[in-house]
């Protein structure tokens, strides 16, 4: 019997559901999801293994136009991906135009098959959804177009299937039980920081930036202490709040989900420090996990 694997890469702008289709095509929450842009920044990969088949999805950072160093390495990222996929999946919404030439130049000069697949259809009308496809098979003409809901696994059996079609014969590249190549640690940070995009809002959320120090197992009890980078002053006494109220709700927020996660009892302690303009420094980027030019 022949064995399929490799890379498939989901790109595409912010809060289009990238998140949401990776998680709902491997059965399992690692991407962090909320109503904010930006809240993916890294490649996230998961792994989908059969007996036959294994697919390595890349959840990438929303395209957008880089305003800080932070955004061209997460640029830098969606690049990457699409530079490593054997499969390209483009995933946009009905009335969601496209205007990143250099991203649609390089889907159409790239030797990989490109899947286009138009999300959100629970949303919208059929005679809307009818003409997003005629506009993206014009566009993108040797292209797959499918429409879907992420979100209500509508026609996601599909999306599999012409992955799996696409797919070339390899051995696994990783173990079959593996999914995902990030760490506990990473989780745990994305953890924490999803809870802040939901607990705070304005430009709080995009300035934050979280480390986990400390993860120490015991017998009954996991301790873990990170600590929440901030670009300004201000921004710690927010994410503190009256005599530490803020901070303590976001303790409590986090520590439930990251429980769920790891499936044991934390102690979670969280720190708020000041790391001026660490968006633009290319020593703080590095100890976040960007790859910097």
């Amino acid at each position: 019997m022949s064995h399929k694997a490799g890379f498939v890469s989901i790109i595409g702008y912010p809060n289009v559901g990238k998140s949401t289709l990776m998680n709902a095509l491997l059965g399992e929450r690692l991407s962090i999801i909320t109503p904010k842009a930006q809240t993916t920044r890294h490649r996230i990969m998961g792994i989908f293994s059969g007996d036959d088949y294994q697919i390595v999805y890349s959840d990438t950072p929303g395209i957008i136009n880089p305003h800080y160093k932070l955004h061209r390495a997460m640029m830098a990222a969606v690049f990457s991906a699409m530079d490593d996929a054997d499969v390209i999946l483009l995933l946009t919404e009905p009335g969601n135009d496209f205007h990143q030439e250099d991203i649609l130049r390089k889907l159409k000069e790239s030797a990989s098959p490109v899947i286009i697949i138009i999300n959100k259809i629970d949303l919208g009308n059929m005679e809307v959804l009818e003409a997003e496809v005629a506009k993206w098979m014009k566009i993108m003409d040797k292209a797959t177009v499918l429409p879907v809901s992420a979100l209500h696994n509508l026609n996601l059996d599909q999306v599999f299937k012409a992955i799996l079609h696409h797919l070339p014969e390899s051995p696994a590249f990783y173990p079959k039980d593996e999914l995902t190549d990030r760490s506990q640690r990473f989780f745990v940070s994305e953890i924490i920081r999803e809870k802040i995009l939901l607990n705070f809002s304005q430009e709080v959320p995009y300035s934050t930036e979280v480390a986990v120090e400390s993860f120490i197992e015991e017998h009954h009890l996991t301790r873990i202490t990170a600590t929440i980078f901030v670009a300004r002053e201000t921004q710690k006494g927010i994410l503190l709040g009256h005599q530490g109220s803020a901070i303590k709700k976001l303790g409590t927020d986090a520590r439930k989900d990251i429980e769920a996660f790891l499936d044991k009892h934390i102690f979670l302690e969280l720190r708020v420090k000041v790391a001026k303009d660490w968006r633009e420094d290319d020593r703080a980027l590095k100890r976040f996990g960007y790859s910097v030019d």
